[in-house]
């Protein structure tokens, strides 16, 4: 590395350069929300952040790494919708209750464009597989937070990583087949399996 491109990297990190960093990401992961990744981009995203490719470049260490936080930034929106949700009303309130209010927020309006993305982990995982490894890094923590506090820490994540293995098949299905009374009934199974999970404390 240049001392000059040195130079521009440290101006990128400080206070200045990394609010411009969080604007322009803002602007990228909105047009991604509308507009998906068929056609990510750096062209694409300047449009969108209004400015030009190499101001993006500055801030970002090309499209890859650009696509990759603008997707952790959409997931990062979806998992505060979800635990908002999920923490709305009494303190007690039973976990199955919890995570069948997450699920509209799982998929809501951009939610799609975040399964885009574990598809195109799966597809490209040279390229783009921390996409799919920095999602359950993500979530984890918001359905450990859930879980009831007088729990074992493993209990937790053997509950926690149960509601997530069972909520992305949910919205594989919900993607690809749109099969309403398959989620439904699978929904019914894992809220009863939960409700059990509960009751034995």
């Amino acid at each position: 590395m240049t001392e000059e491109r040195a130079g521009y990297r440290r101006s990128a990190k400080s206070p200045r350069g990394e609010a411009r960093r969080r604007e322009l990401l803002d602007r990228v992961a909105d047009d991604l929300g509308a507009n998906g990744l068929v056609d990510f981009s750096l062209r694409r995203a300047a449009r969108a952040a209004g400015t030009t490719h190499k101001v993006l470049l500055y801030h970002f260490d090309g499209p890859e790494d650009l696509l990759t936080q603008a997707v952790l930034q959409l997931r990062e929106r979806r998992i505060t919708r979800a635990v908002a949700a999920s923490t709305d009303g009494p303190p007690d309130r039973p976990l199955a209750d919890r995570v069948r209010s997450m699920w509209p927020g799982l998929i809501s309006e951009e939610s799609w464009v975040l399964d885009q993305a574990i598809g195109l982990a799966m597809y490209d995982a040279g390229r783009y597989a921390d996409l799919a490894r920095s999602a359950s890094q993500q979530y984890l923590p918001a359905l450990l937070s859930i879980c009831p506090p007088g729990w074992s820490d493993d209990r937790k994540h053997e509950v926690a990583h149960l509601i997530l293995a069972t909520l992305r098949g949910f919205l594989i299905e919900y993607r690809t087949s749109a099969n309403q009374p398959a989620i439904k009934a699978g929904f019914k199974a894992l809220l009863r399996a939960l409700d059990r999970e509960e009751a034995a404390t």
